[in-house]
């Protein structure tokens, strides 16, 4: 999940890394060269080599290969029962992420708090050239090398992924100790990472904005801006399998040394969780950069991060609430398993 998670906000610090090389080299156009080229290579290997992973359509195929073999005409999967349009089924595909999103305490404030997070990531594409060239005078390769912290924090933060898989092992035991079935879980119990990301972001944040002084080394604020790296990965690898494992059906929960298959943690509504906060995350990744230069501009450096920091701050006890109280709130919601 620490991989799956930290694969989106890698490739943020990495384009910015090659990209400052790409422009001062040759031409801005050739960014957007490279990145199709990449995104063609990409397609072709999902197309050709990523195997089905949605539990409906690999029980249909098997249902196919069942009759096939038996001559049993009555294998059928539960998909091809239904008897819904096609249209029907996308429309619904768009309104329950919406539904989970809107109706959902939790997944609403879990997915504000991870949109706030890509946005002032992606804000920080602005704010990097304002705080490293006009303060430091880097250039446009070095502004990107600036990125490092952020890449090198996010590795730090996938590396930490052993210490949590313990700790969720630790309250697995400890709810068996209490009666609890064996190898039984909680949705919370994945929640430790988010609660400790949560109040590294603004640290870091507050860390990064006030020591954006010119008199301050340049690498000061890229310390803080790693540790931010290591808040988000620690905030979102809590939050998504979160959101897999509170509305998935109630089942055995996987040992804490094996991977987390999405697919089968969340047979129902996974998709849908994990859409709910990506509109939310791309949403907020999309406007904060429209905002974010002026912001700098107007408030200065120090205080323009210290209100993002601030925005992070009002987020930060939600995840404690909802590891205290999940529970209960889970048994009031139709979506999430009790």
């Amino acid at each position: 999940m620490m991989v799956y998670t930290a694969s989106p906000f890698i490739g943020p610090e990495i384009g910015p890394l090659i990209g400052g090389f790409i422009v001062e080299n040759t031409s801005w156009r050739w960014c957007f060269y490279v990145l199709i080229i990449w995104s063609g290579v990409q397609l072709f290997l999902i197309a050709f080599f990523v195997p089905e992973t949605y539990h409906p359509v690999l029980l249909r195929r098997k249902a196919i290969r069942l009759r096939k073999e038996t001559g049993n005409q009555e294998w059928i999967a539960p998909i091809e029962k239904l008897d819904r349009s096609i249209a029907k089924t996308v429309l619904w595909s768009c309104i329950r992420p919406f539904q989970l999103l809107f109706f959902e305490p939790m997944c609403l404030s879990l997915c504000i708090l991870s949109a706030i997070l890509l946005g002032i990531l992606y804000l920080f594409f602005g704010a990097f050239p304002l705080v490293f060239g006009t303060n430091h005078g880097f250039s446009t390769s070095q502004v990107g090398l600036a990125f490092l912290g952020l890449f090198v924090g996010m590795l730090t933060g996938i590396c930490t992924d052993p210490i949590w898989r313990r700790i969720y092992g630790r309250l697995v035991r400890q709810r068996e100790a209490q009666g609890g079935e064996p190898g039984g879980s909680e949705p919370e119990f994945r929640l430790p990472s988010t609660i400790l990301g949560a109040w590294l972001v603004p640290i870091a944040l507050f860390g990064f904005g006030w020591t954006t002084y010119p008199s301050v080394h340049w690498i000061v604020p890229i310390i803080f801006s790693g540790l931010f790296g290591v808040g988000i990965i620690w905030v979102y690898s809590g939050v998504f399998t979160f959101l897999v494992e509170a509305v998935s059906a109630t089942k055995p929960a996987p040992q804490p040394d094996t991977i987390v298959d999405l697919a089968d943690q969340y047979p129902l509504y996974a998709a849908s969780a994990l859409a709910a906060n990506s509109f939310a995350r791309s949403y907020f990744a999309a406007a904060f950069p429209l905002f974010g230069v002026q912001m700098y501009n107007n408030l200065g450096y120090q205080w323009a991060t210290s209100l993002l920091a601030f925005l992070a701050l009002a987020m930060a006890p939600f995840p404690i609430l909802f590891f205290r109280f999940g529970k209960r709130l889970r048994g009031n919601s139709k979506f999430a398993s009790a």
